[in-house]
């Protein structure tokens, strides 16, 4: 990763927070408090250690980062560009998760896997996805272009494009009667 790229996605997340964060009131501040700007520099360059066998490294940095920050985002996702986390804190980003353009995330957003094997296990945010504070997506499923989750929702199965999924999936498996005395 070059350093000019680095750049310019940083002014990309600036201009993209300044639009949709009423709260932003100038470039300056974002760039250098809002604290999605700086856990995503430190993932950009997290992610080149990743990509180039520097693991290690690479989980050290992500480290810190998500130290300084409160956001955790695991140096082997992939990102695109114009990602907002507004209120970051608790936000995770799992291992095999990608995201498209243009997305936002919401503070304790989980971006979780499901299974322990060395598979793709974690969700796929397609372009311009938006996703309500504290909502759990889990899985190897996909969010289609578009698509919202509202907060606190748990989506376990893939969303369609321009779709809203909303609610707890959560459901009873296993119910035993209590013992009668």
């Amino acid at each position: 990763m070059s350093k000019s790229s680095l750049i310019e996605y940083a002014k990309y997340n600036v201009k993209r927070t300044m639009e949709l964060d009423p709260a932003a009131k100038s470039k300056f501040e974002v760039l250098f408090i809002y604290p999605h700007i700086k856990a995503l520099y430190h993932y950009r360059i997290a992610n080149w250690f990743w990509r180039h066998n520097h693991h290690t490294f690479a989980r050290w940095l992500s480290n810190r980062a998500r130290h300084k920050t409160g956001i955790e985002i695991h140096p082997g996702a992939t990102i695109g560009k114009g990602l907002v986390i507004d209120h970051g804190m608790g936000v995770v980003i799992g291992e095999t998760t990608i995201i498209g353009d243009d997305c936002q995330l919401y503070h304790g957003v989980t971006l979780g896997g499901r299974g322990s094997t060395d598979c793709k296990r974690h969700p796929t945010l397609e372009d311009g996805v938006y996703v309500g504070s504290g909502a759990k997506i889990l899985g190897n499923i996909t969010l289609g272009a578009y698509s919202k989750v509202g907060a606190n929702a748990v989506v376990l199965n893939d969303v369609p494009a321009y779709a809203t999924a909303v609610g707890l999936p959560a459901r009873n498996i296993l119910h035993k009667e209590k013992d009668e005395e």
